[in-house]
C-alpha cells in the first residue's frame, strides 16, 4: 500500500509543527529559568537593604555623587524627575527596582551595596 503525497506533505507539516513548537518551549524555558534566577538575585539584594538602617548624610552624599546630575542639587528634577514625595508614590522595594535596574529610560542601572542603598532610601524618604 503507497501513500498518497498530500498524506507524507500532511506528516511533514505536523513535524514542522511540532520542531517548532519545541524550539519555542526551549526558548521559553531558557527565558523562565533567566527570569527565575535574576529575580531571586534581586529578591536577596531587596530584603537584605531593607533590613539595614539607612543613614540620611550618608544618603545625601551618594545622591550628590551619583544623581544630582539628572533629579538636580535639591532633588527637583532636570533630566531626571521631581524625587520629592517620591516614596509617597513608589515603595521602597519599587525605588530600589528603579535604582539597581534603570527600568525608566534614561535612568541607568547603578551597581549599589545594600548598605548605601539603605543610605540612599533614607535621604530619599527625608524630601
Amino acid at each position: 500500500m503507497t501513500t498518497s503525497s498530500s498524506s507524507a506533505a500532511e506528516k511533514n507539516l505536523i513535524m514542522k509543527f511540532w520542531k517548532q513548537f519545541f524550539v519555542f518551549f526551549v526558548i521559553l524555558l531558557i527565558f523562565a529559568v533567566y527570569f527565575y534566577l535574576n529575580l531571586g538575585e534581586n529578591h536577596a539584594y531587596i530584603l537584605k537593604t531593607l533590613e539595614l538602617k539607612g543613614s540620611f548624610n550618608e544618603g545625601y552624599t551618594i545622591f550628590k555623587m551619583n544623581c544630582v546630575g539628572c533629579h538636580g542639587i535639591t532633588a527637583r528634577g532636570l533630566v531626571g524627575p521631581d524625587l520629592h514625595l517620591v516614596t509617597n508614590r513608589l515603595n521602597d522595594e519599587e525605588i530600589i527596582k528603579q535604582v539597581i535596574e534603570g527600568l525608566t529610560p534614561p535612568m541607568p542601572s547603578f551597581e549599589i551595596d545594600p548598605q548605601n542603598m539603605s543610605n540612599l532610601l533614607s535621604y530619599l524618604h527625608s524630601l
